[in-house]
């Protein structure tokens, strides 16, 4: 306070202070527009209305006596973009003019108009053509001269798919640790991995990788970040407010994303679908839940997605993100679809209605052919499982059959490349716990039985049109099946509950190759390359023994990484292969003339490691030698202070000097027994 009061007395601060206001005569000849020029650009202007008006073309000329039915027509086709406000239809000859103009509500709703209704064809002579009212101005606005448009910066990422030259083949993974503030990607190493990069609070919740590896997909409150390259770089980012989910296309030309905080009835914002490489919005979706994410399924070649809604399935094609064929599909019940992932062929499958029999029909798009449906009697559930190539559709169905106590369980085996598709069954007698197909064979492996008497069998789809069942193992602790990449192997899991109990299979002869454990392990996860499989007890769902385990697919266990507070791994996908089929046999039959390369290469990487621990003990063993030699040093050099210290006697080398020892005999008396000879 006593500096306060001194500042005040300084008579450097008794000085008037400047003012900044105009003289009386001040004569102000500047105008406000001056300053606020570029706010006064901003300013709202006033609407009139026009930008919520489109203006549909190609419409049929009728007379009064047909004009309230073509009226009820088009109000039902636009009607569905929101509520038509008003509507008018030139007249002229009596007769209407072929176009008309209708206004909406607000200008959301007649874009969205001109989105889902430029191009629909209400019959063979008239396809509609909608357009903005205010578009007209801009088409009659454009210049007649030619600009030639500005070329933009080309932005070098470098190589996008670096990890796949590695010359050792290493695949690389995400790890997410210290519940989240560490993410870090590692190339995966038979000895120890490789951290590749590491950062601090790259992510808020997980990390997605995109379908063929090329992106990392980070999550944050605004939206969500692309990073690639080398040095994983920023590549895209999208802004989308409070984003929890996010699916990619197969093909990694669109993302789609979901928040639930930003819906609105006007404009859609919950689903967003984004072009990954211009970052433009494409089109936005209302989403009333997201319990069965993703809510858009994409076809195999990303042409197509859907959707599906109460009695309605939707597909929309790209790149318009506008509806096949400009309508939707009716299907009344209609309870679960999915996409065939080697044809544009989708399955959907409808339940039982009164005298109606439950039905799964496969149809071909775009030209929506029922290519197959198969009716089912007394069904209670359905799920849809395709191999991964397309080559077969497996239809679990549980049905309830008449005078038959409980649930019984059908496989309705699909044959997808053969002729009029035709269908094989396979009977269970008991509940099924988990099936998947094997990736790219015609195996198929189901868990059945209740806990603790819980089997597993294996099943062969032979080309004469029979299922053989292979083999039958029972009493298996195990509640999943995660087959290799490759096919052939495959890992039963007992996950979470069962306590990590684990155990490898080579199905080409039905081996148990190994039983192994990993305590409390909440996630199996496969690389590409089939070669190695991780195990791992994740934080999220355990608080205590959180690691990831490395095996071989045989099953033998390589590390053991224990990560504080680790919450998830994911192994980079690889691209397709551009091998062809040819090529790929030819691989396969030398296969033994690589594995000599491939041999000699572990031989090097095991003597290199060996190399390294020899140099290590030649560098411990010469620093050794130096602080012995630097001590003996000294040692000589502090022998004329011990000599002092004992009277002249060198005691350094007393072994050396025997001629002058004196041999002396020295005996005392240790102890005295007394043996009475009676006892003798």
């Amino acid at each position: 306070m006593q500096d306060t009061v001194d500042m005040v007395d300084d008579p450097e601060y008794d000085e008037e202070e400047p003012s900044f206001s105009d003289p009386e005569d001040f004569d102000d000849d500047v105008e406000d527009e001056e300053f606020l020029d570029d706010i006064l650009k901003e300013k709202p202007q006033e609407a009139d209305g026009i930008d919520s008006v489109v203006v549909v073309d190609n419409v049929p000329q009728v007379g009064p006596e047909r004009l309230e039915k073509l009226k009820n027509v088009i109000h039902k086709i636009f009607s569905k973009f929101g509520k038509i406000a008003t509507e008018f239809y030139p007249e002229a000859d009596g007769l209407t003019k072929g176009y008309i103009f209708l206004e909406y509500g607000g200008p959301t709703q007649a874009l969205e108009a001109v989105k889902n209704a430029d191009g629909y064809k209400l019959d063979k002579q008239h396809t509609f053509r909608v357009n903005l009212f205010t578009d007209f101005d801009k088409y009659m606005n454009i210049s007649d001269e030619w600009e030639t448009p500005e070329k933009q910066p080309f932005k070098d990422f470098g190589n996008m798919r670096h990890w796949i030259e590695d010359p050792d083949c290493r695949d690389q993974y995400s790890v997410i640790y210290e519940a989240g503030e560490r993410t870090a990607i590692y190339a995966n190493d038979a000895k120890e991995p490789i951290t590749s990069e590491e950062r601090s609070r790259w992510t808020e919740t997980y990390v997605r990788w995109s379908p063929k590896g090329t992106y990392l997909a980070t999550f944050h409150q605004r939206g969500i970040a692309l990073w690639g390259g080398e040095k994983f770089k920023q590549i895209q980012r999208f802004s989308h407010q409070g984003v929890s989910l996010i699916d990619f296309s197969p093909c990694e030309r669109y993302v789609v994303t979901f928040s639930p905080l930003m819906d609105t009835k006007e404009d859609p914002q919950a689903i967003i679908i984004w072009d990954i490489l211009t970052g433009q919005k494409k089109r936005g979706f209302h989403c009333e839940s997201s319990a069965h994410w993703p809510i858009f399924k994409w076809s195999h070649d990303g042409k197509f997605f859907a959707r599906m809604t109460t009695d309605t399935l939707s597909i929309y094609e790209t790149p318009s993100m506008g509806l096949l064929d400009k309508k939707s599909l009716k299907i009344g019940g209609i309870k679960d679809f999915s996409w065939s992932p080697g044809d544009n062929i989708i399955a959907f499958w409808v339940p039982e209605d009164k005298d109606i029999p439950a039905r799964v029909t496969l149809m071909q798009l775009p030209s929506r052919q029922e290519i197959r449906v198969r009716n089912l009697f007394n069904v209670v559930d359905c799920k849809l499982h395709w191999q991964k190539s397309g080559d077969y559709l497996c239809v679990k169905v549980d049905r309830t059959p008449k005078g038959t106590p409980g649930v019984v369980t059908n496989f309705e085996i699909f044959r997808m490349r053969e002729k009029q598709v035709p269908v094989d069954v396979v009977e269970m007698k008991e509940g099924i716990i988990a099936f998947a197909w094997e990736p790219n064979g015609g195996k198929f492996a189901v868990l059945h039985g209740e806990s603790p008497r819980i089997n597993v069998s294996f099943y062969h789809v032979k080309n004469n049109g029979k299922i053989e069942l292979i083999k039958t193992y029972d009493k298996q602790q195990a509640n999943s099946i995660f087959w290799s990449p490759q096919g052939q192997f495959l890992v039963l899991a007992g996950l979470r509950s069962m306590n990590g109990a684990l155990a490898f299979v080579d199905t080409s002869d039905c081996t148990m190759m190994n039983i192994a454990e990993h305590y409390m392990a909440s996630d199996v996860e496969w690389d590409p390359t089939g070669r190695y499989v991780v195990t791992s007890v994740s934080w999220w769902s355990h608080k205590v023994d959180n690691a990831y385990w490395l095996w071989t697919f045989q099953g033998r266990l390589l590390q053991k990484n224990n990560k504080d507070r680790f919450c998830q791994l994911l192994w980079r996908p690889r691209p397709p292969t551009l091998l062809v089929m040819d090529q790929a046999k030819i691989i396969k039959k030398d296969l033994k003339k690589y594995s000599k390369i491939f041999e000699q290469k572990d031989r090097l990487s095991q003597s290199k490691a060996s190399k390294e621990l020899v140099d290590k003990r030649r560098s411990m063993m010469e620093d050794y030698r130096l602080y012995r030699e630097k001590s003996q040093q000294t040692y000589d050099e502090q022998k004329s202070v011990r000599l002092e210290l004992r009277g002249g006697v060198d005691s350094d080398d007393l072994a050396g000097n025997v001629e002058d020892w004196e041999e002396e005999t020295i005996e005392f008396f240790i102890n005295e027994e007394i043996i009475p000879l009676g006892d003798l």
